[in-house]
Parts: structure tokens; C-alpha cells; sequence
């Protein structure tokens, strides 16, 4: 079965979804750039079917050394989830600059191809894996103020297309699933209302709404489905 990677894990969606694969039976590595006390909290919630890899999914030199060490103590990789993230400030066209969509593109399209590059070996090996990309409802709805953000998840699900018709002929998947606001503990204390009012179903979304999309295109049950993106938002985008 091997076990799944899940980067950005200490808190937020990241946590959420580890320990939701972890009941499927997954054995779950919880990644993490800095928060030590928020991963090891996540780890021993889901008890020993955790390890805690601390390294920056960004840094080419990180991911092959953290990569290393998650198959000498966890095993191989059998499913990625690509949901660590950065900085997400709101500024107007005229000030961002190209370093601001650098930022963004590292996390969301640097930092997948160098875990799948690390992974591939293991997908290779088993005769198949689970990619799952973390996009947003923001590429279909392009939000004002934040070109650097969209175009950065947009090309992210650009890569789940490609490598979908790539890898498929591999046995390996390959999806995209866009949440909306899905508040979190950072949303503490925010106004929710206005999106709220937004929502066809009427209500706010949870983590546990999006882990449940990945625990299934993580699963054998999402063995045909591939190169796809599924909205997790209340219908915000229905097309």
C-alpha cells in the first residue's frame, strides 16, 4: 500500500486530511515546514500509523534528502497530496511584481514536480500512485487583487492534465481538488456571511468536506478517474 505524503500538514486542510487518510488504512507522513509542535500534535492524533518529515517542499536539495528518510523509517510512497502552501497577500496588478508570482508558482508547481520526480521511483516500482493537487475555486473564478495566486493554481491543475495523460499508461492518477473558503483556525473570528450568502448549499464547508475528496481519489475506488478537478465549495462554480 505504501504510504501517503501529505505536505503542509502541521495544521489547516493539510491536518485535516492526514488524519483522514489515516483511517483508511494509510500510513500517513505528515510534512511540515516549521511547525514542529502543530505536526507532532497531528502525528500522535493518528497514533502509529504517523511519521513527521520536516522539510521544505521547495527546495530541491530538502525534498531528496526528506524523501530518503521517508522510505528508510515509513516505506515507499504510494499516494502525494500537494497541499503545502505560502503567503497568499491580496495586492492590485499594478504592484505585483514577477518575484510575487514566483512566490506562488513554487509552492503550487515547483514544489509538485519535484515530489513527484522524488515519488515516480516508488509509482514505478508498485505499478501505480495517487497524485492529489490542492487548486482552489479561485482558477474559475478569478478573483481581483490576486493574478499572482490564480495563475499560480491554475497552473497547477495545468500539470494534473498533463501528467494524467502521461502517467496514466503507468497506473498512476492524477487530480486536482479545488476547494472554496474552507475556514480554518487562521479564519478565527472572521466574517463569513458575505460568502455564505454565496454558497447554493447554503452553509460553510469544513476540512473534513475537502479530506473526504481526497481520501477517495486517493482510494482504489478513484482507480479510473484521472486529469480531473473536483469542486469541494457548495456549488460556487457550477458549470
Amino acid at each position: 500500500m505504501g504510504c501517503a505524503l501529505v505536505t503542509g500538514a502541521s495544521r489547516g486542510l493539510g491536518a485535516i486530511i492526514a488524519e483522514r487518510l489515516a483511517t483508511d488504512g494509510w500510513k500517513v507522513v505528515v510534512n511540515y515546514a516549521n511547525d514542529t509542535a502543530g505536526a507532532t500534535a497531528v502525528a500522535d492524533r493518528i497514533g502509529q500509523g504517523a511519521y513527521v518529515a520536516r522539510f521544505d517542499v521547495t527546495d530541491e536539495e530538502a525534498v531528496r534528502r526528506g524523501v530518503a528518510e521517508i522510505h528508510e523509517h515509513a516505506g515507499p510512497i504510494g499516494v502525494v497530496v500537494n497541499n503545502a502552501t505560502g503567503p497568499q497577500p491580496l495586492m492590485p496588478v499594478e504592484k505585483q511584481t514577477w518575484n510575487d508570482h514566483l512566490d506562488q508558482l513554487r509552492f503550487f508547481v515547483k514544489a509538485p514536480l519535484l515530489l513527484l520526480q522524488a515519488a515516480l521511483p516508488d509509482f514505478r516500482a508498485a505499478g501505480g500512485g495517487r497524485i492529489v493537487n490542492v487548486g482552489s475555486e479561485v482558477v474559475d473564478l478569478g478573483n481581483a487583487d490576486y493574478g499572482h495566486y490564480v495563475s499560480a493554481k491554475a497552473a497547477m491543475h495545468g500539470l494534473t492534465r498533463s501528467w494524467a495523460r502521461e502517467l496514466g499508461p503507468l497506473g498512476i492518477t492524477v487530480n486536482t481538488v479545488e476547494p472554496g473558503w474552507i475556514p480554518v483556525e487562521r479564519h478565527a473570528g472572521e466574517d463569513v456571511s458575505e460568502y455564505r450568502q454565496q454558497v447554493p448549499l447554503g452553509h460553510m464547508g469544513v476540512p473534513a468536506d475537502v479530506a473526504e475528496a481526497v481520501a477517495f481519489l486517493s482510494s482504489p475506488a478513484a482507480r479510473f478517474i484521472t486529469g480531473q478537478r473536483l469542486a469541494v465549495n457548495g456549488g460556487r462554480t457550477m458549470s
